[in-house]
């Protein structure tokens, strides 16, 4: 499903405008986005969470050289599912 797809599914399920839909999924993206940015945890209970992880640095290889290359440190995203999306994807 693509955002188009889930913006059309929000307007059906919530009976309201796609228009209304897509203002209302990106202010929630944004919102979700700022706040793990500053490095906080937004939790929907039963759905998951989104957090901020740092990844240390480390040293690879190049795939076609074989030369070790230094990769920096970095803060990524992570999502952890709940645990009734889990056991709904269990089923």
């Amino acid at each position: 499903m693509n955002r188009e797809e889930l913006i059309s599914e929000i307007s059906k399920k919530a009976k309201v405008s796609k228009k209304d839909a897509s203002l209302v999924l990106s202010a929630t993206i944004d919102s979700i986005q700022s706040s793990v940015k500053k490095g906080n945890k937004v939790t929907l209970v039963g759905f998951g969470t989104f957090s901020s992880k740092h990844r240390a640095a480390r040293t690879g290889r190049n795939p076609q050289t074989g030369k070790a290359i230094k990769i920096a440190a970095k803060n990524v995203p992570s999502f952890s599912a709940g645990k009734s999306f889990k056991a709904l994807l269990s089923k």
